[in-house]
């Protein structure tokens, strides 16, 4: 395995410029934060960036704890990957991931200086330092159960390729609670409101009798108890609420939607014609 390092400060932009190095390397793999990537899924780990303090996404970005050292470790020796790249703050923070997990010292360690302008990773800086946003060098739809309830978005650059072509890069930004000033809670009756509201806009809907939400740790799930207006598809109708109201409160809150339940209890009868 060749093992390729990435160092820079905290900040500087490492995540941002990972999966573009890593294509123009040929680099298989990743080791960012605490979880280990390839192919851009998230194979094994917990990032650092899910973390509620500081102390605790670094102690996890260096893989303190055991369960969490050998889990990835263990995934690595799994896949075998002919290449990784080891992403730190430091050459001496990259050497510690290597020794913790068994892997060969790094072969080549690149500074992010001389693959980044100084107006980029100030640009970097302040995208963490003043609005709290991280990246994750991973597309957004991979995150969403484990970051349910993150503000987060995805992000996507055009890396230049050679004959004049170019290919997206996937990334996602999210916003970890040690990045905020106090913490932020989204409560329950303010998921059906959101749903109550989108839903009762879906064509065919009658009448919106019920809906309770319930969360866990990966995301919620939407209940709702609806009528429908007389000769609409029922199937249709209902397909339609649930897509939609999934849509409406992942976008507005970034909350994972396992389930929306739609119960029809009955049909409005058609109106009077004058």
């Amino acid at each position: 395995m060749k093992v390729y390092g990435l160092e820079g400060r905290s900040g500087s932009g490492k995540s941002y410029q990972a999966t573009g190095l890593c294509r123009k390397l040929k680099i298989e793999s990743i080791l960012d934060d605490g979880i280990f990537i390839s192919g851009g899924r998230i194979l094994a780990g917990v990032s650092a960036k899910r973390q509620t303090t500081r102390v605790r996404a670094i102690k996890t970005a260096l893989f303190t704890e055991e369960w969490h050292k050998d889990e990835v470790a263990r995934k690595i020796r799994e896949i075998g990957p002919a290449s990784i790249l080891v992403i730190g703050t430091s050459e001496k923070m990259v050497e510690r991931i290597t020794d913790r997990l068994g892997l060969p010292k790094a072969d080549e360690i690149i500074s992010i200086e001389s693959i980044t302008t100084a107006a980029e990773r100030a640009l970097a800086g302040r995208q963490r330092n003043e609005l709290g946003k991280h990246v994750i060098p991973v597309p957004t739809f991979q995150l969403k159960k484990d970051f349910s309830g993150y503000f987060m978005h995805p992000l996507r650059m055009l890396w230049d390729m050679r004959g004049g072509r170019a290919r997206g890069v996937d990334r996602s930004v999210v916003r970890p609670s040690f990045s905020y000033m106090g913490k932020y809670t989204i409560s329950n009756r303010a998921i059906s409101d959101i749903a109550a509201i989108t839903g009762s806009d879906v064509g065919g809907v009658g009448e919106i009798l019920k809906i309770t939400a319930e969360h866990d740790e990966t995301g919620m799930a939407v209940n709702a108890a609806v009528t429908l207006s007389y000769g609409v598809s029922i199937m249709g109708t209902a397909l339609a609420f649930q897509q939609r109201v999934a849509d409406q409160i992942e976008r507005m809150t970034a909350i994972n939607i396992n389930a929306v339940n739609v119960e029809v209890r009955g049909l409005q009868p058609p109106s009077p014609q004058s």
